[in-house]
């Protein structure tokens, strides 16, 4: 850390790497993009085929696939673009996600829901609709940590396993963000553009309603035919039964709270001080909300029992697997973005000249795939942002003139993170959660087999319902 402090300070002194704003995309060559690809077949690949050397050494993986693209880019386009493109990298974006994600985990670690809830398939499909209710409210990450453990407990008893922990990524890790800003980030980055806070509320709930219902009758359809097969309950239930259902750990309800207050206030408030580094602005809000998450998590490792964390079997290798894939995945997407960003002028140019129709006019459904494409793939927050911008980027018209184009956008940036393990923050910690605790995932592409057999489908039918 104290590393990090001289490094950041020493790029600070430089004024000469601050004349060094902006990537200009349209002048980078598609080849920018391998060292992304690399590392995204990494994740896909490496666990199948090297399984213990992925396990012991995805962080060198990750940082190999980051020196590919960052010292070649050093040295075509000069150290400072190179240095500014980093620290805004880690400033702006990783730091404060990963913060918050701590965050998040660290506290909903701290709540042991007691009692031994039974897998059955109702008791599923009902704590899958509890955790997408949550989802808009306390964000996809946050009802996932809350949920995911006890859901994980439930189900110790059965045979199968992996496809609860598919639909709960499916609905609680995604779909269910989709209702307020608080839900998943690209509608937080809508909010703090312009977009009233219950605009998606209001005009993508039957979007979502349908999304939503169709994966719980669908889930309970499966969990059914699971639960009736011989031998699928095991004899002896490992997590012995208790009388009472009810929490420990409550205090941390309270920092939930303080988390979403932290993340609003960001959002609400508007303040002149900005503190430059490197080229990089950090405005007072943001830094308030990071410090304010920071202290939060301290305070739930403080306050919280070591009998409750032992009981939740409360570790960090989940969460340090995501902080170090998401640091390659933050440091090679910076091309890719910018490649995007330039728009028809870019490499990327037919894919933003694919939304919009002979006469000029925004295609909504084309926004909805092309987003939720690149979203499946790349952070879905930029890439929402990269679609606002194409459609106009005037939050007043969107909301209005263009609401079905909004409306599709914003419901691609959530709906399809849930098509990959790396297209939203959460799914790859609920994997990790899971396999940590004995639950045998599908591989990458084994998740994309689920994924493309289930929600594409729907995804059709939404398109002809409503985004035609």
């Amino acid at each position: 850390m104290k590393r990090l402090r001289w490094a950041l300070a020493l790029l600070a002194a430089c004024p000469g790497l601050a004349l060094a704003a902006d990537l200009d995309g349209s002048q980078l060559s598609v080849l920018w993009g391998v060292p992304f690809a690399g590392i995204l077949l990494s994740i896909a690949i490496l666990p199948l085929v090297a399984p213990h050397f992925w396990h012991h050494h995805f962080g060198k993986v990750a940082a190999a696939w980051s020196l590919v693209f960052l010292l070649p880019f050093a040295a075509v386009f000069g150290p400072g673009l190179a240095a500014v493109s980093f620290v805004h990298a880690l400033l702006a974006e990783y730091i404060p996600f990963i913060i918050l994600l701590t965050a998040l985990f660290t506290v909903a670690g701290g709540i042991y829901i007691r009692g031994n809830l039974h897998g059955s398939p109702a008791l599923n499909t009902g704590i899958l609709a509890i955790g997408a209710v949550l989802a808009s409210f306390m964000g996809t990450t946050g009802a996932s940590m809350l949920l995911i453990r006890p859901l994980i407990r439930a189900n110790d008893n059965r045979r199968h396993k992996a496809h609860v922990i598919i639909f709960f990524i499916f609905i609680v890790s995604n779909a269910g963000g989709s209702l307020t800003p608080l839900g998943d980030p690209p509608l937080f980055l809508g909010f703090l553009k312009g977009v009233d806070f219950f605009w998606t509320l209001s005009h993508i709930f039957p979007e979502t309603l349908f999304l939503v219902g169709v994966l719980l009758a669908l889930f309970y359809a499966l969990d059914s035919w699971y639960y009736h097969r011989r031998e699928e309950v095991l004899p002896v239930d490992p997590t012995p039964d208790s009388k009472r259902i009810g929490f420990e750990g409550g205090a941390n309800f309270w920092l939930l709270g303080a988390i979403v207050a932290l993340v609003l206030l960001s959002g609400f408030w508007k303040s002149s001080v900005v503190f430059n580094m490197a080229g990089t602005d950090v405005g007072l809000p943001g830094l308030v909300r990071d410090i304010g998450l920071i202290i939060v998590t301290f305070v739930s490792l403080r306050i919280t029992s070591a009998d409750v964390h032992s009981k939740n079997q409360f570790g960090w290798a989940p969460m340090q697997e995501v902080a170090k894939l998401f640091a390659g995945i933050f440091l090679t997407i910076i091309p890719v973005i910018a490649m995007l960003k330039a728009g028809v002028n870019g490499p990327f140019g037919a894919v933003v000249a694919a939304v919009t129709r002979p006469d000029g006019s925004p295609d909504p459904a084309m926004y909805f795939w092309a987003t939720g494409a690149l979203s499946s793939f790349l952070d879905n927050a930029p890439t929402y942002l990269v679609f606002f911008n194409t459609a106009g980027g005037d939050p007043a018209v969107l909301m209005t003139t263009l609401a079905p184009t909004l409306a599709a956008i914003s419901a691609g940036a959530v709906f399809m993170g849930a098509n990959t393990y790396i297209g939203n923050a959460p799914n790859l910690m609920v994997k990790a959660i899971a396999e940590d605790r004995g639950v045998k995932m599908p591989s990458f592409f084994g998740y994309m087999l689920w994924s493309c057999g289930i929600l594409l489908p729907l995804f059709v039918v939404m398109t002809l319902i409503w985004f035609r």
